[in-house]
């Protein structure tokens, strides 16, 4: 299979300047940009860094550009303006996002430039005549985010942000006759974006280069992951942890987990296809989510954190009983877990289970605790409770610890001093 094939197998291809089969038949040098408008990525972006690791092991070169210049415009948006960040922020946010490129890029060659570089020294009449002579009003109006916004008067786009393709177009310029870059990619409501470039390049220097992208990533609503959405699963571990970036994979539906399994993953389309047919038969067991959720959380943040969190989450919600937990995925579990501290007085004489549930959030009050203990939806230490009276004793503890379950998401760690 050849990597256009691969590419549309996966489905990673939506738009493209060409036909995916000549873009490349020869080895190219390709670019992916981010702004950098908070001090992380998330998974929307980490698709288009994958996307361009497959490039880079089939023998193209890679450019990631990281928008240090244009991070302080900020890409027009459906409503609204984004709010514009100082240069502080901005240099902060670059150096994140570089380190994350280079974590999950591991030995595939690279290159990250910062089109702060040159954004910066350049002089607005030179620009106008050199770039912006080339883009006339008439087109840019005519794309839909912006007569969108010029049609709504509360929405109204400013100069600042309608410059924003000006910007993007002389990065593939600058790109092109400093490397030699003639493809650039990213998701594909930057496709008029990147287009400009490709434009201003054949207009300027009478040459072709291209460009595809692939289809935004969406959560289970159809709206695209990011912070403006505020479904943003991050890729640092302070904003999103191991734990949780685990469980997002874990949770997805069955009916989406085979297209993330071609997005997000390095198995082969013969093994995808084998790992569907396998959960077909039991989608009970997860097989397909959790081969996701550990292959995604390894490139990320590495085996040892993802071991820790397959372990936490298999002793709060799956089989394993919660005493055989490791020292450092107990320390996850706590640290992700309600938890509600018993002293050993408290359960010399029994402490009520009730009064626990309430206070660890698992039950709104005592009648409600109550009820859901008669309902048998409370499990102690994998014991079905079914007395309403049940109290918690020693004995219930396991090195200090005992879980408390509620049906099959709601945990409660309860902690022994």
């Amino acid at each position: 299979m050849t990597l256009a094939e691969e590419l549309k197998a996966r489905g990673l291809i939506e738009h493209s300047s060409t036909a995916p089969e000549k873009i490349f038949s020869v080895p190219r040098v390709a670019y992916n940009g981010f702004d950098p408008s908070a001090d992380s990525l998330q998974i929307g972006n980490l698709a288009s860094i994958l996307t361009m690791k497959r490039l880079g092991e089939a023998g193209h070169t890679l450019i990631f550009l990281v928008g240090g210049g244009t991070g302080q415009i900020g890409d027009p948006k459906e409503k609204g303006e984004r709010p514009m960040q100082d240069e502080r922020t901005v240099a902060a946010n670059t150096r994140a996002i570089k380190t994350q490129i280079k974590r999950i890029l591991g030995s595939v060659p690279f290159k990250i430039v910062d089109n702060a570089d040159w954004l910066s020294k350049v002089k607005l009449l030179p620009f106008l005549r050199e770039v912006g002579k080339f883009f006339t009003v008439n087109d840019l109006i005519k794309r839909d985010l912006v007569r969108k916004r010029i049609e709504t008067p509360d929405e109204s786009i400013s100069y600042a942000e309608f410059s924003y393709t000006l910007l993007q177009g002389f990065d593939y310029l600058v790109l092109h006759e400093k490397y030699g870059c003639d493809l650039q990619f990213g998701a594909s409501d930057q496709w008029t974006n990147i287009l400009s470039g490709v434009d201003l390049i054949h207009k300027k220097l009478g040459k072709d280069v291209y460009a595809f992208t692939m289809p935004l990533i969406t959560d289970a609503t159809g709206k695209k992951f990011g912070k403006s959405e505020g479904n943003a699963v991050w890729l640092d571990a302070k904003k999103t942890s191991p734990f949780r970036f685990y469980q997002f994979w874990i949770n997805l539906p069955d009916e989406s987990i085979e297209k993330y399994l071609k997005v997000y993953t390095f198995l082969s389309l013969i093994e995808i296809s084998a790992l569907m047919e396998l959960h077909a038969r039991s989608p009970g067991d997860r097989q397909a989510q959790e081969t996701l959720a550990r292959l995604v959380t390894e490139i990320v943040h590495g085996p040892a954190a993802t071991a820790q969190a397959a372990a936490a989450a298999d002793a709060l919600f799956g089989d394993t009983p919660f005493n055989e937990l490791s020292r450092d995925a107990l320390a996850v579990a706590l640290n992700e877990a309600p938890s509600v501290t018993l002293t050993k007085k408290d359960v010399a004489d029994g402490s009520p289970l009730a009064e626990a549930l309430v206070a660890g959030g698992l039950a709104s009050s005592k009648g409600d605790a109550r009820r859901l203990i008669l309902g048998k939806g409370i499990t102690l230490s994998g014991q079905t409770i079914e007395n309403p009276d049940q109290k918690v004793f020693n004995g219930d503890f396991f090195n200090g610890y005992a879980l408390v379950r509620k049906g099959k998401q709601g945990v409660l760690i309860l902690v022994l001093k």
